[in-house]
């Protein structure tokens, strides 16, 4: 049987303009304590683009942690005060450049729930209008790729998209585009 763990206390050990880490002091199913470490975000939204066509609209960008490039839908941090649909308009627009004013809400996951509390936001967008180019800083460099969702589940396949929250979005979004690729079909 599954318990529920007491918090007794809970303390900030480090805070940055991303993310807390906290230690929180514990009340175990067996009485004992002990303690759980944790990072806190606001979360992040993620966008699953598609195109009239069918094509998705991803990002290419480096990764620090993992020291590659990698292939992901266009997703980001949620602002303080900032609903999750905002920040996935905001995102989708500075990562790829693309607009679009019809977003639907697929779901939320946790990406590691055993060692951080962020909670994804997943949409899908289509009727998609290109805007600008993506834009560019110093921390943050993207190019835009496109591709039909046989190639992009074959780059899966090969992994060659190994980012778990763009895996996991996609596990969400796959019925919803295929549907949509579909209707091009018949039209």
């Amino acid at each position: 049987m599954n318990s529920r763990y007491k918090k007794i206390s809970e303390e900030i050990i480090n805070k940055n303009p991303w993310w807390e880490y906290k230690r929180d002091v514990i009340e175990l199913s067996d009485g004992s304590e002990g303690e759980y470490f944790y990072g806190v975000s606001n979360g992040g939204a993620l966008t699953v683009p598609i195109l009239d066509d069918g094509r998705l609209v991803l990002v290419s960008q480096y990764r620090y942690l993992v020291d590659q490039i990698s292939l992901e839908f266009p997703c980001g941090r949620i602002e303080d005060n900032e609903s999750p649909q905002i920040a996935a308009e905001r995102e989708l627009l500075e990562e790829s450049g693309y607009g679009s004013s019809n977003f639907m809400k697929l779901g939320i996951f946790y990406g590691s729930v055993s060692y951080v509390k962020s909670p994804m936001h997943v949409f899908l967008a289509d009727e998609l209008v290109h805007k600008a180019g993506p834009q560019v800083t110093a921390r943050e460099t993207t190019e835009v790729i496109y591709r039909r969702v046989d190639e992009f589940e074959e780059m899966i396949r090969r992994g060659e998209i190994f980012d778990g929250s763009t895996l996991s979005a996609w596990s969400l979004a796959r019925p919803h585009v295929i549907a949509r690729i579909a209707n091009l079909k018949v039209a």
